[in-house]
């Protein structure tokens, strides 16, 4: 019998520094430096040098290291409530796609919607060097206000536009988001109106949206509100068919609850939007592919991504505090409504 006796081999190779780099161009430590963090500023002759020196010697910066020298992290935090939803995901690309251009990174944590958590991410951001932060909405524990105020932290507040907020707001009017889809439903004589929406009490967004959906008409709404995901738009959609004065028309204040009710309504053979008209909120990719293709109102995130990053961007790089942006939703009329037509 053989046997055969694996040995590991321990890698002592040094990894190459700032220094080596250095000492293999003929420079000095600052001019290659000056070549990894602006290149513009360095001759064409000595860049070269310098970038042949860090392939053949398969140098990697160190970003602590970088932030030792420089005193700077380069990267902004944002803190979202899921990522399990396409609304902040185009919202982040788009954000992190500009800031890449002004030379920053984007780091990103969840908080489920709880602000505690949010506390708790906020500081880990700080932490590890957040030169920026990013939140949803304006409605946040004291203890981050003090958090921000404390570190005199570059904070910007997302999906949600108010002149009064206490930190620069980028995003849109959630009252007359849901108010646009409200008066889509109106103008096809629709009265009876179910009214499909995620928690309210830690969502200021939610509440917004809620808020705009007074009116002085005789509106009849019933309210539903449940967890935003696609099985619970199924639900909603099945305790409507059982009720025997059902709605003529669903209001979801969010495209993943109004797919969930799509879903039901076709399993169940209630025709949309014959028996139900449905339109959503956000505008999410599979809403113009669903079936009847979904009315919804559309929220430019990605506008309000790239917007966000801007902003960002200018006041950490040249300390220009922003103004408050606001950004227009628009609706996006499909074939999930029709007029109502009375029996």
């Amino acid at each position: 019998m053989v046997t055969i006796i694996a040995m590991s081999r321990k890698i002592t190779q040094k990894k190459a520094n700032l220094r080596d780099v250095a000492k293999a161009s003929g420079v000095s430590v600052a001019t290659v430096s000056r070549v990894m963090n602006s290149p513009q500023t360095v001759s064409p002759k000595t860049r070269a040098r310098v970038e042949i020196a860090i392939r053949d010697l398969k140098f990697v910066p160190s970003a602590a290291a970088r932030a030792i020298n420089s005193g700077r992290t380069r990267f902004v935090g944002a803190l979202v409530p899921t990522l399990d939803n396409a609304i902040f995901a185009r919202f982040l690309a788009a954000m992190e796609t500009r800031l890449i251009d002004s030379g920053l990174a984007l780091v990103v944590a969840t908080t489920n919607d709880d602000p505690e958590i949010e506390v708790q991410r906020a500081e880990n951001m700080l932490k590890i060097g957040a030169e920026g932060l990013v939140v949803s909405g304006v409605t946040h524990h004291p203890d981050l206000h003090t958090l921000i105020e404390r570190s005199q932290l570059p904070a910007i507040a997302t999906s949600y536009y108010d002149l009064n907020a206490d930190w620069p707001t980028i995003g849109y009017d959630n009252a007359s988001a849901s108010r646009l889809a409200l008066q889509h439903l109106l103008d096809l004589n629709h009265r009876k109106i179910a009214v499909v929406h995620g928690p309210a009490e830690k969502n200021d967004r939610t509440r917004a949206r809620l808020n705009g959906l007074t009116t002085e008409l005789d509106v009849d709404f019933r309210f539903y509100e449940t967890r935003i995901s696609v099985e619970s738009g199924v639900r909603a959609a099945r305790d409507m068919l059982q009720d025997q004065d059902a709605p003529s028309a669903v209001l979801c204040l969010s495209d993943v609850l109004a797919h969930g009710v799509l879903f039901e309504f076709q399993r169940s053979g209630a025709a949309v939007p014959d028996r139900f008209s449905v339109v959503g909120i956000d505008d999410l990719p599979a809403s113009a592919h669903s079936v009847p293709r979904l009315t919804t109102v559309h929220l430019p995130v990605s506008q309000m991504g790239t917007t966000t990053a801007e902003a960002m961007a200018a006041w950490v790089e040249d300390k220009v505090v922003p103004d408050s942006t606001q950004i227009h939703p628009v609706l996006q009329e499909r074939e999930s409504t029709a007029k109502y037509q009375p029996c």
